[in-house]
């Protein structure tokens, strides 16, 4: 790197470092100067040199700023090389209307941050979200991850509304249902790089394996639904059908994340795995955190064989 080039970087990243430890305004950043710098490179080391300087500075860590603070901040970063960013509505309660959907729980951050790390998993492929919850980690998928469809779902009728809510608020056409767009799929273009959306009622107890042959999901993913031993069984039960779901293409890839709560209800679940005989393996830690959360929380990622 030239001399002078590496000299602006140490300015714009002082910049940074300065009013993030200050707390200031976010509107006093040189976002300027940082979009001008990702127009002539990609940018991609230089916003991981401002993620050290600010989220993951030793004074943050040891003293973390408000998590709404880190939030905000780290959203407005992420939109600046798309251009886009995930907003969310969501309670301020961690129970609200008898359902914890109503909030995103951390592991829906983890998989997120792991989605964008491995964003192959889901591009041009269906997806099929189990306990959707507030959406981000959707939402996170479908803007970085180019997946040629995305099916959210979830059986509580605020969460439903709430998910419907944020789906509008990104920007996303929601549709009513997958059959239409499993009839006109359409080509792949490149005026049609946002994937198809829709919002789904489904209840892990009731549904049948025909109705998960409908939404034709290449991926199945879940996270933060291990919290007691009922929707564990549940959860197995809606494994165990989607596994017969393709009889004439391979079944789906599934990808459960969660945080290690209580090592019992974690036990069950890969107990029940192994008695509906769907192989598991853990997935390596990815590497960057992008999401405030509790660094003690204890999460992993699952990737089953259906």
């Amino acid at each position: 790197m030239a001399p002078e080039k590496r000299a602006d970087d140490v300015r714009l990243l002082r910049g940074f470092e300065r009013r993030f430890l200050a707390a200031r305004a976010l509107r006093s950043f040189p976002w300027q100067s940082l979009e001008e710098k990702l127009r002539d490179s990609s940018g991609s080391e230089l916003l991981l040199d401002i993620l050290q300087k600010t989220v993951k500075h030793p004074l943050c860590v040891k003293h973390p700023p408000s998590v709404k603070y880190s939030r905000s901040f780290l959203s407005e970063l992420i939109r600046k090389p798309s251009g886009d960013s995930v907003t969310l509505c969501e309670s301020t309660a961690i129970v609200s209307h008898g359902t914890t959907g109503l909030v995103t729980w951390n592991a829906a951050l983890y998989l997120a941050e792991w989605a964008v790390e491995n964003p192959a998993v889901f591009t041009h492929r269906t997806a099929l979200e189990l306990g959707s919850g507030a959406g981000l980690t959707g939402l996170a998928i479908c803007k970085t991850c180019r997946p040629r469809a995305y099916v959210f779902s979830d059986c509580h009728s605020h969460v439903l509304e709430q998910l419907r809510g944020n789906v509008l608020l990104n920007g996303f056409s929601l549709e009513p249902s997958i059959d239409a767009w499993a009839q006109h799929p359409g080509p792949h273009t490149p005026e049609a790089e946002r994937p198809w959306v829709t919002v789904a009622r489904l209840d892990w107890d009731t549904v049948t394996a025909p109705q998960l042959v409908a939404f034709q999901p290449d991926v199945v993913l879940a996270a933060d639904v291990l919290y007691c031993p009922e929707t564990v069984l549940s959860l197995v039960g809606v494994l165990r059908k989607l596994s017969t779901c393709r009889k004439d293409q391979r079944a789906p890839d599934a990808y459960v994340a969660f945080t290690v709560r209580n090592p019992e209800t974690c036990q069950l679940f890969t107990t029940e795995l192994g008695r509906a005989g769907i192989p598991w393996e853990e997935m390596p830690r990815h590497n960057q955190k992008l999401f405030p959360y509790e660094e003690h929380s204890e999460m992993a990622i699952l990737k089953l064989t259906l």
